[in-house]
C-alpha cells in the first residue's frame, strides 16, 4: 500500500508522539520481560531462567482465582455502565441549558482521582455516619463490609458512579450526529421508539460504544487504588484482584521475576481481550462508516 504525500507531511509532527509512547511504554514494557526471564540475588546481577516464572505464575491457583475476581468485576460493572449509559444518553435532550449542566456534572466523576474516589467512598460506608450506611440504614439494611456481598456492591457502585458518564458523553456525541430528517422520515413511517432505536440511533452509536465497552474494560479490569483503598483486599481474599497480586508479588515480596511474568501475561490478557473486542466490532462499523 502506497503511502500518501500528505501522510509522509504529517510523519514529522508524529514522531514526538512516537517518541513519547516509546519512552512511556515500550521501555517499562522491555524492562517488565527481561525481569520475566531473569533471577537476581541482588547487586544488579541477573541470571537467565527461560520460561521458569511463567510455569511457576500459570501453576498457581492465586493467580488464577485473581484473575476470575478481576473478569468478573468487568463483567458486573459492564453489564451495568453500557445499557445505563445508552438510556440516559437516549433520554437527555437535544439542546437547551440543561445539555450544558448535565454534561458538566457528569464529567465531575471522570475528572476526579482514583485515590480520592477511593476514600470518597470510604467515608461514605463507614460503619458510623457513612453517608451510604446511613441511607442503607433508613430502609433497614446494614451495610457490612464484613461482608463479600456489600463489599463488591460497594465497589460496583462506586466504579458505576465514577464512569458511567463516560459511556453516556460518547453515547450523546454520537446520537447528535443523527439528522433530524431521519426521525422525521420514522414518524411518518409509524416506527416505534424500539425501532427507531434499532435502525437508526444503535447502528450510529456502535463505533463510540466499541471504544467506550474497550476503554471500561481495560480500566475495570487493572482497577487497583479504589478497591484498595476502600476494602484493603479483604473481606479474606475476596477483593483480591490480578493488579493486587501484581503489586503483592513485586512491591511486598519483591519477587521481580515471578512479578515480571504476571505482569507480561496480564498485559497479554488485556491485549487479547481488546482486540477480540475490536476485531468483533470492526467489520460492522466498517461497513457503516460511509452511512
Amino acid at each position: 500500500m502506497q503511502v500518501s504525500r500528505g501522510m509522509r507531511n504529517a510523519f514529522p509532527y508524529l514522531l514526538p508522539a512516537f517518541l513519547v509512547l516509546a519512552l512511556t511504554g515500550l521501555v517499562p514494557l522491555g524492562t517488565v520481560f527481561f525481569y520475566s526471564v531473569h533471577d537476581t540475588f541482588g547487586g544488579n546481577v541477573f541470571f537467565w531462567v527461560g520460561d521458569q516464572w511463567f510455569v511457576r505464575v500459570l501453576g498457581s491457583g492465586d493467580f488464577y482465582a485473581a484473575l476470575l475476581r478481576s473478569l468478573c468485576f468487568s463483567l458486573i460493572v459492564l453489564s451495568i455502565q453500557i445499557p445505563l449509559g445508552i438510556y440516559i444518553a437516549l433520554k437527555m435532550p437535544r439542546s437547551g441549558g440543561f445539555v450544558a449542566v448535565g454534561l458538566v456534572l457528569l464529567a465531575i466523576p471522570m475528572l476526579t482521582p482514583k485515590i480520592v474516589v477511593g476514600y470518597l467512598w470510604k467515608v461514605m460506608v463507614q460503619p458510623e455516619n457513612g453517608l451510604i450506611t446511613e441511607a442503607l440504614a433508613s430502609v433497614g439494611l446494614v451495610l457490612d463490609m464484613n461482608s463479600v456481598f456489600w463489599t463488591w456492591a460497594v465497589l460496583a457502585l462506586m466504579d458505576i458512579w465514577h464512569w458511567t458518564g463516560l459511556v453516556i458523553v460518547l453515547c450523546y456525541a454520537r446520537l447528535r450526529t443523527i439528522p433530524d430528517a431521519q426521525y422525521q422520515a420514522a414518524s411518518v413511517d409509524g416506527a416505534s421508539r424500539w425501532a427507531v432505536f434499532r435502525y437508526i440511533q444503535f447502528p450510529r452509536m456502535k463505533l463510540v460504544l466499541a471504544i467506550a465497552l474497550l476503554l471500561r474494560f481495560m480500566d475495570s479490569f487493572t482497577m487497583y487504588t479504589e478497591a484498595y483503598v476502600i476494602t484493603r483486599s479483604g473481606p479474606g481474599v475476596s477483593t483480591v484482584f490480578l493488579s493486587h497480586e501484581l503489586v503483592q508479588t513485586g512491591l511486598i515480596q519483591f519477587d521481580l521475576g515471578e512479578a515480571g511474568a504476571m505482569a507480561v501475561i496480564y498485559f497479554l490478557i488485556v491485549v487479547l481481550v481488546s482486540a477480540s473486542f475490536y476485531r468483533l466490532i470492526l467489520p460492522s462499523t466498517s461497513r457503516g462508516a460511509g452511512k
